[in-house]
């Protein structure tokens, strides 16, 4: 099980994969997380921060004029929450 700090980025993370028109929201709901980012190191921060600009910035654009890869990033995203859910547990 995941730490309750989490479960509003998984649980928006859910949505994205069904609705991708929602990035900017996730977005949002991801920078908003002070509490969450305040009980993690601050390399765990800046490695949130740099997945949502390149997931911003992969949303203007189409998967084949991207550079990379919306489903990576949402992987990455996944793989981010699953080593925060295991650091918040440790």
């Amino acid at each position: 099980m995941s730490h309750p700090l989490l479960a509003p980025l998984q649980l928006g993370l859910n949505a994205l994969r069904t609705e991708p028109g929602t990035t900017a929201a996730f977005c949002r709901l991801a920078r908003a997380q002070d509490a969450l980012l305040a009980a993690l190191p601050p390399r765990y921060g800046e490695v949130l921060m740099g997945l949502l600009d390149r997931l911003e910035s992969s949303a203007l654009f189409s998967e084949e004029s991207c550079s990379f890869s919306q489903r990576d990033l949402l992987d990455s995203l996944q793989l981010w929450l699953d080593k925060a859910s295991a650091q918040l547990a440790g």
